[in-house]
C-alpha cells in the first residue's frame, strides 16, 4: 500500500527550514536549493509545493503569522478569567517580545521578511495585512477598555494601538540587538500601557 503523505506536514517542514536559515544567515541566503538542503529533502520536493522564490516566502510569511498568533493565544490562555482589557493587551502586547529561544527565531525571521519587502515591495502585501489585522485587533481592545471606563488616556483606540505597535516593533529589535533583556523591554511596554489606563484596570 503507497505511503500515505502529509502535505500539510511537509509545507510546514519546509517553511521551519526557511525560518532557521531566516533567524541565522537571512533570507537572501534561502535559495530553494538551500532549503531543500536545510529541510533534508529534495529540490523537486520544494519546488513541488512552492513553485517559486515568492510562493516560498509568502508560504513562510503565513506560517510565521501561525506561529505568532500561537504564542499570543498561550500568553492570553494563561491570564485568570475574567480577562479585562488592559491584562489582555499587557499579555497580547508582551508576547510579542522575544523572551525565549522560539520567540527570537520566529522574530527574527518575521525580521528579515520585513527587511526584504523594502527592496522588493511585491513580496509585502500579505506582511501589511497580517500587520492589519493585528492593529485592528489591539485597536479593539482599547475600544473595550475606553467603553468600559478603564482607559484614561486621551486620543481615539486607532491611534493608541498603532502607537503601542510602533513601541513594541521597537523593543523587539532591541531585544534582538541585545540592548535591552527581554524583561527590560516587557516593563517598558509595561510602563507605558500603565500611563494609558486607570489605576483600577
Amino acid at each position: 500500500m503507497p505511503k500515505r503523505v502529509d502535505h500539510v506536514e511537509r509545507r510546514r517542514q519546509i517553511a521551519e527550514a526557511v525560518v532557521r536559515i531566516a533567524a541565522t544567515r537571512g533570507l537572501q541566503e534561502a535559495s530553494m536549493r538551500e532549503v531543500a538542503a536545510e529541510a533534508g529533502v529534495s529540490l523537486r520536493l520544494v519546488q513541488y509545493y512552492f513553485h517559486t522564490k515568492e510562493e516560498l516566502l509568502s508560504g513562510v510569511l503565513g506560517h510565521l503569522g501561525e506561529r505568532i498568533g500561537r504564542r499570543v493565544q498561550d500568553a492570553v490562555a494563561a491570564l485568570t478569567e475574567p480577562v479585562a482589557p488592559a491584562a489582555y493587551l499587557r499579555a497580547m502586547l508582551g508576547a510579542l517580545i522575544p523572551h525565549d529561544e522560539d520567540g527570537r527565531q520566529v522574530m527574527l525571521a518575521y525580521t528579515a521578511h520585513f527587511t526584504l519587502t523594502l527592496s522588493q515591495p511585491h513580496l509585502a502585501p500579505e506582511g501589511l495585512a497580517q500587520a492589519e489585522a493585528l492593529r485592528g485587533s489591539v485597536a479593539g481592545r482599547f475600544q473595550q477598555a475606553r467603553d468600559s471606563g478603564h482607559l484614561a488616556a486621551a486620543g481615539d483606540p486607532e491611534t493608541l494601538a498603532a502607537t503601542a505597535l510602533a513601541l513594541v516593533t521597537g523593543l523587539q529589535l532591541s531585544v534582538l540587538a541585545n540592548q535591552h533583556p527581554a524583561a527590560h523591554a516587557t516593563s517598558l511596554l509595561n510602563a507605558h500601557l500603565d500611563h494609558l489606563f486607570a489605576p483600577s484596570a
